[in-house]
């Protein structure tokens, strides 16, 4: 499945406005899984830091939700947001322009496996990223660097227990651009810890309830629309059938430990 198709349009229809995209970055907060994760840490993180003048990096931005999340919890804080695409990054500075944060933070193209700034962020953010990049250690050795001691790095990403869909030994990734189907629990822990990281937490998300809901709020309309952008038309109506399931299963996934799942919440502290 290729997903470049489907955010171009996407892109094009909530780039719009201000108020699309702040529409739109809400839907997301709603409909995808990982987001309510991402957020239940990064809210435990920034507990007691408000007004403090933390210094953040979004490494690998996409269509920049999560630094609008931070920036929003966070109205002191600095961050750059980074990724290799150019068109979203030049919205994403566009955007955040528009609505008047443009001078805290910043977006930049950039790539994670050379992009190094030593001892610069109080926090670094990946979110579905590593499962995109092969030299995923030179990426963790780099960030590693870029935290000041006593950093953290947030990472979200599929696990090897059925991530990107991939369930038997000759199941093909849902999505191609995939350079990995999921990490091992423990092997992602020895990479960061390879990479300098001296304390490492991680837990399974996307259990029972999330697998079910991430099929009908994200596989499903996704398919639909890789068959015929026709779809865009009737996904209002999907979405009024599923979206009350998928948000309670949602719910059950981020506020339960899991003894396993497709995703991994991983933290690492310099």
């Amino acid at each position: 499945m290729q997903y470049d198709p489907i955010k171009r349009v996407l892109g094009n229809v909530f780039n719009q406005t201000p108020a699309l995209r702040r529409l739109f970055y809400n839907m997301l907060d709603l409909l995808l899984l990982r987001t309510w994760h991402v957020h239940k840490e990064l809210k435990a993180w920034a507990k007691g830091k408000e007004n403090a003048p933390v210094k953040i990096l979004d490494a690998g931005s996409g269509y920049g939700q999560y630094t609008y999340f931070m920036s929003s919890m966070l109205p002191k804080a600095e961050i750059l947001a980074v990724d290799v695409k150019e068109e979203q990054i030049a919205d994403s500075n566009r955007f955040f322009k528009e609505i008047n944060r443009a001078d805290r933070v910043n977006f930049a193209v950039a790539d994670l496996v050379t992009f190094q700034q030593p001892n610069t962020y109080d926090l670094a953010l990946s979110v579905d990223v590593m499962e995109h990049i092969l030299e995923d250690v030179e990426v963790f050795k780099n960030i590693h660097a870029s935290l000041k001691p006593g950093g953290m790095i947030l990472i979200s990403t599929p696990s090897d227990q059925g991530g990107s869909d991939v369930h038997e030994g000759d199941d093909s990734s849902f999505i191609e651009e995939h350079v990995r189907d999921g990490y091992n629990i423990q092997e992602i822990q020895d990479k960061l810890k390879l990479a300098g990281f001296s304390k490492t937490e991680a837990r399974y998300s996307y259990g029972k309830p999330g697998q079910v809901s991430w099929r009908l709020s994200m596989k499903y309309p996704i398919l639909m629309l890789g068959t015929s952008k026709a779809f865009f038309a009737l996904l209002p109506f999907y979405y009024v059938l599923t979206f009350p399931v998928s948000f309670i299963l949602n719910w059950f996934d981020a506020n339960k430990k899991h003894p396993t799942g497709t995703g991994l919440i991983v933290k690492a502290w310099k």
